[in-house]
């Protein structure tokens, strides 16, 4: 491979990793959105209350802004529930319809604006890294063109969250749209993390790692699943989390957790499980990988992640959902996707390694 192959490839594995941990930071920051109740702060998307920049005093706007807004919301939401009646969901579509806390309309709060606005712009700018990884991915094509490929698929997915989050404004938070948006950022994230690996296996060759890479491949899948379906309790308990803090007008948090059903105590048993399959899979790996190689350091990582996303649950749970601890524990659970995905990534090689050597 010539030098300018080599620094083409450079170049894109740079950016693609910047976009990843700008996706990283905009999870953080929509833990904060939804920690201080700010997911609302803006009533109509991509602009905030009809304008670029936000206002910061009720003063700034009409006297009947709240019904203006709620009936932009109702329009579009209008529109939404017909497309999904013509795609075939209309159980889901009527479900809308005759929800009636999507017509409250909350009052304006200068900070609670500026969060949700902050949080806009860096989505914003994603969208710009996501677009600009996807131009460096074109000179890769002629040495992969799978890379390029996922790039474009990148970008649309991202215009796409996009869409999503406009409904979630317009639905006022409605629970399975803000899941539905969870997921597809984890899936964003994977699919960078995945060129970004791809393109460094364009330079470098496989290397011999580990022994039996199908028995941990195997474990880690398992871990992967559950640590998603982990994830999308949380989103469920959060939800209720919501409802919880507008009926006792976001007081009195220490009484929070009394109040949270069955799903707050399925998510919190279900850690144990996924720490059972953690730690086999870190015996497994100790027994079978060589040490300070990089699935050897990316595995001690992830029991780090593990614990501090244990320790930030305990602390929820028993402190009364502290308000800074609620992003916290969004963002270390989404980075434990990240790192195992990484980690079957390189399982994976060792596999196909394993099967070229036993072939030759």
């Amino acid at each position: 491979m010539n030098q300018k192959n080599l620094n083409d490839i450079s170049s894109f594995r740079r950016i693609s990793l910047i976009t990843v941990i700008a996706v990283y930071f905009l999870i953080l920051v929509g833990g904060v959105v939804r920690s201080t109740g700010s997911g609302m702060g803006c009533p109509d998307w991509p602009k905030c209350f009809g304008s670029w920049v936000p206002p910061t005093s009720v003063d700034q706007l009409p006297n009947d802004y709240q019904d203006i807004y709620l009936a932009k919301r109702v329009e579009k939401n209008d529109r939404f529930i017909l497309q999904l009646e013509k795609l075939g969901f209309s159980k889901k579509a009527e479900e809308i319809r005759n929800d009636k806390s999507i017509l409250i309309e909350e009052e304006f709060n200068a900070v609670k604006t500026w969060i949700e606005y902050v949080n806009r712009l860096i989505g914003a700018a994603i969208g710009i890294l996501v677009l600009l990884t996807l131009i460096r991915s074109l000179k890769l094509w002629s040495l992969d063109k799978t890379i390029t490929s996922l790039s474009v698929f990148n970008l649309l997915l991202v215009m796409f969250q996009g869409w999503i989050g406009s409904i979630v404004v317009s639905t006022n938070l409605l629970p399975w749209m803000i899941t539905l948006h969870m997921m597809l950022a984890l899936l964003i994230v994977c699919l960078l993390l995945y060129v970004h690996y791809r393109s460094y296996r364009l330079a470098y060759p496989v290397k011999f790692k580990t022994e039996k890479p199908n028995r941990l491949f195997l474990i880690l899948v398992v871990g992967f699943v559950l640590m998603l379906i982990q994830i999308v309790l949380g989103t469920q308990v959060r939800e209720e989390i919501d409802a919880i803090a507008f009926s006792f007008g976001n007081m009195m948090r220490d009484q929070w957790i009394d109040v949270l059903g069955m799903e707050f105590l399925i998510h919190r048993s279900y850690s144990i499980v996924l720490l059972a399959v953690h730690i086999l899979f870190l015996y497994k790996i100790y027994k079978y990988s060589l040490r300070k190689v990089s699935v050897f350091k990316w595995s001690q990582f992830l029991m780090f992640l593990i614990g501090i996303e244990i320790a930030s649950g305990i602390g929820m749970a028993y402190f009364g959902i502290p308000a800074y601890l609620q992003p916290i524990h969004l963002l270390v659970g989404s980075l434990i996707i990240g790192v195992q995905f990484v980690l079957l990534m390189q399982l994976n090689d060792q596999k196909a390694l394993k099967i070229e050597k036993s072939g030759s």
